[in-house]
């Protein structure tokens, strides 16, 4: 295999993840055990992931989120009634994809105790 030209192919083609994955598994002879398309099936999710990376980096930067936030740094004190069972359930989006909504209602400024589905 003439590996530099292969590479070469791989920017041009603008697939930057499934060259660096290439170049990390020429690094590891522990690959070489595996059988063709296991290796290649390795790449394509490498790629994948470096695309969706992208995009997610994109839509954050035009977001333009005055603070980051997360899901593990909600507070569960007594005082906010958040339930974290709902919290764990509405973080994995699930709710997004059976195209369902979520109410946040509460006082302005404390946080928005009540949720409901």
């Amino acid at each position: 295999m003439l590996l530099h030209p292969t590479l070469d192919k791989l920017e041009q083609m603008r697939l930057h993840g499934m060259a660096r994955a290439l170049r990390d598994q020429l690094t590891q002879p522990e690959m070489e055990q595996l059988p063709f398309m296991d290796r290649l099936g390795l790449l394509v999710d490498h790629e994948e992931i470096v695309r969706y990376n992208k995009r997610l980096r994109s839509r954050l930067r035009r977001a333009r989120l005055r603070q980051e936030a997360s899901m593990a740094d909600l507070d569960y004190r007594r005082g906010r009634n958040l339930d974290r069972l709902l919290m764990a359930s509405l973080s994995t989006c699930d709710w997004v994809r059976k195209h369902h909504n979520v109410i946040i209602t509460g006082p302005t400024g404390v946080g928005n105790p009540s949720l409901s589905m």
